[in-house]
């Protein structure tokens, strides 16, 4: 009875999340509806996500976890070394990145399981610029946001982005001039700006994403930074929480108190600012817990492997090595989904990694019986 009722439950946070991403979309469309340019593959893409929703509810039955949306890092490159950014975080060796057919082929898996929104990220991803640019040319219906530091956006990089309605630049800011220039180099915000203009010229659907963190919190979620991002032209603006990827930095993490009110500003900006704002992670409590591990999205990392999440670098499972809908079976994606308490909100901002030494065993341990 217990198995049914989790089952149930789970059905239902997967139905609550769906709905969420159609209304997101549906949203985005009447923000563009007076523009045909825009209005056209945005419904496209309105519609193939409802679509997309009945194929992952069908594998589903059959027993397969196929998450919305799909984080790809595929590069840990970057021309910035940014104050706290997750990839260096990670703390890994450099390891070859996923090739351009690895990479399609991922994608083009996840397209035919059901996955509607493939967010590419890195690192910084326009220096895989074509393949992006491929991607989203061979997949018309899916929706690619690409999270930037921007600074490779100069006129021509604009105008072949106008060409792909389905890529959304979300250019990154850490807050006005003082806080965007402390974190990522003198003169950047003011370069950014310049970026922004150039999509806004060309018409291009683009939006921010901001770092959130305890001290910048008063001032990104105030009424005049959202001016100011809509006024360069933005049209998504995303918080995205801060997780203490480095030592030290756990000061940083937003109170549970600065939570609630962002959920609570981010509503209120939806009905007052003709533009979306969007939370990452979001109100987690009404999804039971963390999205991550497939329940609501999973990470492939610039290798090929397959991750509950970007903050969460385990793996068993590498889509070089193996099909996506053999790797969405994994023992460890399964294991996390399993213990629902696991993933409920932790003082560290980020569930997993508070509980990193568990997931740490549920990885497969080296075989110490064989010789040498």
């Amino acid at each position: 009875m217990k198995n049914m009722e989790e089952r149930m439950d789970a059905s239902n946070f997967r139905e609550l999340f769906d709905a969420t991403i159609s209304e997101t979309l549906a949203q985005a469309v009447r923000i563009v509806s007076s523009d045909p340019a825009l209005l056209i593959p945005g419904t496209v893409i309105l519609h193939h996500q409802k679509k997309a929703a009945a194929v992952r509810k069908n594998h589903e039955r059959e027993g397969l976890m196929v998450p919305p949306i799909m984080i790809t890092s595929i590069t840990s490159r970057c021309n910035l070394a940014c104050a706290g950014c997750y990839m260096h975080g990670r703390h890994e060796k450099p390891v070859p990145e996923m090739s351009r057919e690895v990479l399609e082929s991922v994608v083009g898996q996840a397209a035919d399981l059901g996955v509607s929104v493939i967010v590419i990220a890195g690192g910084e991803p326009l220096v895989r610029r074509d393949e992006i640019l491929s991607l989203a040319h061979h997949h018309p219906a899916v929706l690619f946001p690409v999270f930037t530091n921007g600074l490779l956006i100069d006129d021509a990089v604009a105008a072949t982005i106008a060409q792909h309605r389905n890529i959304v630049p979300v250019i990154s800011f850490e807050g006005f001039r003082v806080e965007t220039d402390t974190r990522r180099g003198e003169g950047v915000y003011d370069r950014l700006l310049a970026v922004c203009s150039r999509l806004k010229q060309r018409n291009v659907f683009f939006g921010v994403s901001i770092t959130t963190s305890r001290e910048n919190f008063p001032r990104v979620t105030g009424e005049d930074f959202a001016r100011e991002m809509l006024a360069a032209g933005a049209r998504v603006l995303t918080f995205v929480e801060y997780v203490p990827m480095e030592p030290g930095t756990e000061h940083l993490v937003l109170t549970h108190e600065q939570k609630k009110v962002l959920q609570i500003v981010l509503s209120d900006f939806n009905r007052k600012f003709p533009a979306l704002f969007i939370g990452f992670p979001g109100d987690e409590d009404q999804y039971g817990g963390c999205l991550a591990a497939g329940r609501g999205f999973v990470h492939v990392s610039p290798s090929g492997n397959l991750e509950p999440c970007p903050a969460a670098p385990y793996s068993d499972a590498n889509l070089a090595q193996v099909p996506l809908n053999e790797a969405l079976r994994s023992r460890l994606l399964a294991r996390i989904r399993q213990e629902p308490e696991i993933l409920t909100e932790t003082e560290g901002g980020c569930a997993l990694r508070a509980n990193r030494a568990w997931v740490e065993g549920l990885l497969p341990q080296p075989d110490t019986t064989k010789s040498a």
